[in-house]
């Protein structure tokens, strides 16, 4: 199948996409600050740049966009169909870096979790962030919401 516009704006249209601030981001820092907990934000001298760090936790939480990180058994998480080959080397590539972000992070010393973007959505952002601060005041090093 054929894109329905042309390269130029193709390539437009996708630099206008947002690696900082996404809606489910502000979503997850909304209620976080709502229910007095602190945090930084993209911490550069840490390994991936967590989205959110709250020191007091050591935790580094990540949001991941289902489409750009390619989240399994989730209906967001798909592969366009056209130039396949280009986004799946793409998706992997995404999965390495998370994959060594988390790594080096643990072997640090921190706590990481992974919230998805699709458990963030209005239906399902208080029972996520329920489980995230359960996690965050548990003894467990890693957590990750659920498609």
């Amino acid at each position: 199948m054929n894109d329905i516009v042309d390269r130029a704006t193709r390539s437009r249209m996708m630099s206008t996409i947002k690696t900082k601030n996404t809606k489910p981001e502000i979503a997850l820092r909304h209620a976080l600050h709502r229910d007095g907990y602190r945090f930084r934000l993209h911490v550069p001298n840490l390994p991936g740049t967590p989205d959110v760090v709250l020191h007091r936790y050591r935790a580094a939480c990540f949001v991941h966009g289902c489409f750009w990180h390619h989240h399994k058994d989730c209906r967001y998480g798909t592969t366009p169909s056209t130039n396949a080959e280009f986004w799946r080397t793409k998706f992997e590539s995404n999965n390495e870096r998370d994959r060594l972000s988390k790594t080096q992070l643990l072997k640090d010393g921190w706590r990481v979790a992974v919230v998805w973007e699709c458990a963030l959505r209005e239906d399902r952002v208080l029972e996520t962030i329920r489980l995230l601060e359960r996690w965050l005041k548990s003894e467990y090093s890693e957590f990750e919401t659920t498609a």
